[in-house]
């Protein structure tokens, strides 16, 4: 397998070496440079697959460095590192031709995350243009999105029809099915895939600081607020961001994407001026956000029919049953390196065990279900090395009634999900895509009954 190489540019020896360290733990053949010219020279003499540059450095900076590769060498994708709260910096590096940035400290997963998500762009672009000979079918792996099946075709016929647009669109989907790899997949594959794409996570920042994380905020506009600080939207300008778990934004925060949406204009946190922009913009949710609109009105009504201007549903894996072993073995592919396992492809046996199985965690489910296998094996997975629940799954299938209560069925769905996380309420609970007290209340609930 070809492996990237991959060029390293930091002030800090410790930095350098940590970053080398954690690379060639991944396999990727490494480049060091501690000072841009250094950085320079590597980039004209030698082959470099991607440039993983900090931004604050003594002498010539990153930023003179990313806009350098990205004038001279356009075809080398780049990785920034930035130091929080620095995110003005990075802001700009992402306008003058990075794909990605970093904040720091950031784990070891996080760096392969990061590395992963440019290196599939570049790869992806390849793919496209390969398959422009045949563009009646559809590649197998597009932009990281996998599969044959006629649910998966239809998928990627919609992120076709959008791709070059501007459009505001809402993904839906269970947890787990890969809707981020969907928008994703919609700007890489687009006109602007040069552009910046910034990804965040609307539930896994405090309601009380989402909206300055969103549109920025001032000095002095709240307690903190030390420094004039730009936000994810001016950091996606010319671009798109994409908002996951978007049905947990607060009543204040909804008002202001509506008003980004309809005027095309951010207002800061603290400021009084609102500044143009161009965004397009792409949520996600796994609620119902239509219901949360008429029922209690926990969305708002106009801002749900602002984003659903074009809806794409990512199926969930029990739906793409052509698709389980085309995923099983890509995962198996991906981990049995980093496991130092052999790469075999899954036996008849076990595919057919996958393939009879539910997958309430839909694709996440499974890339466990694939790395657990690994460690557990010694040369090639056997129906020994999948968990008890999934060898039993075809048994159970024949032998249960299916004339049983709706109720009876979340039951032992939410039963088997508790069984895969061990228990864990709290993984259970966003596996099934609700909070922590209504599971807690369904199981109450099902006891009462007993």
């Amino acid at each position: 397998m070809n492996r990237k190489r991959i060029l390293i540019v930091d002030d800090s020896f410790d930095m350098l070496e940590v970053l080398q360290r954690q690379l060639s733990s991944l396999n990727y053949p490494t480049f060091q440079a501690s000072a841009v010219p250094d950085a320079i020279d590597i980039l004209e003499s030698s082959a470099v697959d991607l440039l993983i540059t900090d931004l604050q450095m003594p002498g010539i900076g990153g930023m003179e460095l990313v806009k350098y590769s990205a004038q001279k060498f356009p075809s080398i994708p780049i990785l920034v590192i930035t130091g929080f709260p620095s995110v003005d910096g990075a802001v700009e590096a992402m306008r003058s031709g990075a794909l990605e940035y970093l904040v720091k400290p950031f784990t070891s997963k996080e760096l392969k995350v990061a590395v992963e998500k440019v290196l599939m762009h570049r790869y992806g672009s390849e793919k496209e243009a390969d398959s422009k000979t045949d563009e009646s079918k559809a590649p197998a792996n597009y932009f990281g999105i996998i599969g044959q099946s006629p649910a998966y075709q239809e998928l990627i016929d919609l992120i076709e029809r959008v791709k070059n647009s501007r459009v505001t669109t809402l993904i839906t989907g269970e947890s787990g099915t890969g809707k981020e790899l969907v928008a994703r997949a919609i700007h890489y594959s687009g006109s602007h895939s040069k552009s910046p794409f910034i990804a965040v996570n609307c539930g896994a920042i405090p309601e009380n600081l989402l909206e300055s994380e969103l549109f920025g905020h001032t000095k002095g506009a709240f307690t903190g607020a030390h420094e004039t600080r730009t936000g994810f939207f001016q950091a996606a300008d010319g671009g798109t961001i994409f908002l996951d778990e978007i049905g947990n934004a607060s009543a204040s925060v909804q008002t202001k994407l509506l008003r980004v949406i309809q005027e095309k204009e951010v207002l800061m946190v603290g400021e009084n001026n609102p500044k143009k922009i161009d965004v397009r913009v792409i949520a996600a949710t796994n609620s119902d956000l239509f219901q949360m609109s008429q029922q209690g009105g926990t969305f708002r009504e106009d801002l749900y029919y602002r984003l659903n201007v074009i809806s794409i549903n990512v199926p969930p894996l029990r739906d793409r049953k052509d698709d389980i072993g085309l995923i099983a073995n890509h995962f198996l592919d991906k981990y049995a390196h980093e496991f130092g396992k052999s790469n075999e492809p899954l036996g008849e046996k076990v595919r057919v065990l996958l393939e009879n199985h539910s997958w309430p965690g839909n694709i996440r489910e499974l890339e466990n279900i694939i790395q657990r296998a690994l460690v557990l094996s010694d040369a090639i997975i056997k129906e020994s090395h999948l968990p008890e629940y999934i060898r039993n799954s075809s048994r159970k299938a024949k032998v249960e009634s299916p004339l049983r209560t709706l109720e009876e069925v979340e039951y032992q769905h939410i039963l088997k999900v508790l069984e895969f996380v061990n228990n864990n309420k709290t993984e259970a609970a966003r596996i099934l895509g609700i909070n922590r007290k209504t599971l807690r209340q369904k199981l109450l609930q099902k006891d009462d009954t007993k």
